[in-house]
């Protein structure tokens, strides 16, 4: 997966003036790096704390699960939208349906599909609303996530991204094709909102690096998507009866993969309620802000949840060095490969109507017909115009 790169945001100075907490954001000196916004934006969350115990405020609160990152303390509705993507029946609905507790049967997704979910507030008076949209057909129609991300909703996104533990041979083709293309664009995303707002594109930059924090052993080794993401592994009840050691290799991959990223990684089966209330907590909290334990379980043999910024290469460990094998995301992508070699996903056609699965002989003879009726129609437009422009003397 290659590295992302933002070298053209230049990180804003998060400072807040003690007399005016809602003080315009201004650009830092270019000799502070954006580890130290980082720890400037904790030490002035914590002053902005401390203000509020005073009685003399506070106008802003930390982040509960990540202190580095403040956000407004309002009663007023607030909108976000979660975006889930991933392999073809890897449970995306059933993660959908249970999050906004709704007793359906999971239906096939056609392309993308939409709902809301909403929240009332402590006083009653306001509800946020989480906008859920739903990409069905695995990484064939991977081209309409540019539908959902927009610079107008990517302030308050999130994306989920699904995998099926039960079907290992498509877990990593599915991850590298969609991680990439979400990377994409987002960084065109962000671009175009830095034309028109660099505040909110260099806030997106610092609040994701604040979630590792500049005391992270890794945080030069890693290439963080600006926005929060989170891998579910689905189907556990399926995948808790595999062989050991390739359980053992999926969650170490996956927990790579998503440390690397900057992602959050937990695992999921509609048929288990425990689990079903940790991805629920997980996802409530991305959308609606919810409170969210700090409990991790990075245990192979368990089911996996793992926040962003929680864990470490050294706590995941390495696999064998890999003859031609660059850097370790190649060393682990080798073993997973060997391990579970990959089927090859069929992608829609250019043109889905000339698709053999899809035949109808009456419809097909009615179509080609049209098909030929349009093209002479077409011929005949141009000899026309052809014919206009010698008699108007443009046409030697």
């Amino acid at each position: 997966m290659p590295k992302t790169t933002y070298d053209s945001i230049k990180p804003p100075d998060m400072s807040f003036d003690d007399d005016d907490a809602d003080s315009n954001i201004k650009s830092l000196p270019q000799t502070k790096s954006i580890w130290d916004l980082c720890i400037q934006v904790t030490e002035r969350a914590e002053l902005n704390v401390a203000k509020g115990i005073d009685g003399k405020g506070p106008f802003l609160k930390p982040c509960l699960m990540f202190p580095g990152v403040v956000q407004e303390n309002t009663n007023k509705s607030v909108e976000s939208t979660l975006f889930v993507v991933g392999a073809k029946s890897a449970a995306k609905t059933s993660v959908i349906l249970r999050f906004l507790d709704r007793d359906e049967q999971p239906k096939a997704t056609t392309a993308l599909e939409y709902t809301f979910g909403r929240r009332s507030k402590n006083n009653n008076l306001h509800k946020d609303v989480a906008h859920v949209w739903e990409l069905g057909g695995g990484i064939a129609l991977s081209n309409l996530i540019e539908v959902p991300i927009t610079k107008q909703c990517i302030k308050n996104l999130s994306v989920v991204i699904c995998v099926d533990l039960s079907k290992p041979e498509t877990i990593w083709t599915t991850l590298e094709s969609l991680i990439n293309t979400i990377k994409l664009r987002v960084k065109k995303v962000i671009a175009e909102l830095k034309l028109e707002c660099p505040s909110d594109a260099n806030l997106l930059i610092a609040d994701c690096l604040a979630r590792y924090g500049s005391d992270h052993p890794d945080k030069d080794a890693v290439d963080l998507i600006p926005i929060p993401i989170t891998i579910i592994g689905s189907k556990y009840d399926e995948f808790q009866n595999f062989d050991p050691e390739k359980k053992k290799i999926i969650s170490k991959t996956l927990r790579y993969v998503a440390h690397y990223h900057g992602a959050h990684l937990c695992y999921f089966s509609s048929k288990m309620e425990a689990l079903v209330m940790k991805t629920r907590g997980l996802l409530g909290h991305l959308v609606f802000k919810t409170q969210l334990s700090k409990s991790i379980q990075t245990d192979h043999t368990k089911p996996l949840y793992v926040l962003a910024g929680m864990d470490a290469s050294n706590q995941i460990g390495m696999p064998q060095a890999v003859v031609g094998a660059r850097s370790p995301m190649d060393q682990w992508k080798q073993l997973f490969l060997s391990t579970f070699p990959q089927e090859a996903e069929a992608m829609v056609p250019e043109d889905p109507t000339k698709d053999s699965k899809y035949n109808e002989n009456i419809i097909d003879s009615v179509r080609s017909q049209k098909d030929e009726e349009l093209e002479r129609f077409k011929k005949q437009q141009e000899r026309k115009m052809r014919d206009e422009a010698r008699r108007e003397g443009k046409l030697l």
